[in-house]
């Protein structure tokens, strides 16, 4: 697991609680709870990691919980962490083995042709693609 600090903003029973990640630019969340809050905000890091990674942008590495504290513009905002699972930050290539109907093969293998790619890059970029609208929906949905 890799441990991200976090920035919380205290709620109120008019306001949400906020939650910062201030490694990762523009990374951040809201709850009406705490519980909540934090699990947006580990829900909001994965999401910030995974279209980075897919825009070949690095991923910043966690800074301590001390360098977090000590942070200005966040004066009595509470500390605390998130955890995310080592398997969002692997861009290790794996062979799979699919099953598909000839017909949706045919398809697949006209539309790698005509984009110039092969099975496996066309199969990848609408996955990511399609990850990045849906991310983009559900987060427009929160709004």
């Amino acid at each position: 697991m890799t441990r991200y600090p976090i920035l919380i903003e205290e709620g109120t029973k008019t306001e949400a609680f906020g939650v910062v990640v201030p490694d990762l630019p523009g990374c951040f969340s809201a709850g009406d709870t705490l519980d909540e809050a934090v699990d947006a905000a580990k829900e909001a890091a994965a999401a910030w990691i995974d279209a980075a990674l897919d825009q070949g942008m690095p991923v910043p590495p966690p800074s301590t919980l001390e360098e977090a504290r000590k942070l200005r513009g966040y004066k009595g905002w509470a500390v605390g962490l998130i955890e995310l699972e080592e398997s969002l930050f692997d861009d290790t290539i794996e062979r799979i083995n699919i099953t598909l109907p000839r017909r949706v093969l045919r398809r697949l293998d006209d539309m790698a042709r005509t984009t110039g790619q092969s099975r496996s890059g066309l199969v990848a970029r609408l996955t990511v693609a399609s990850s990045t609208k849906d991310v983009a929906v559900r987060a427009k949905r929160r709004a």
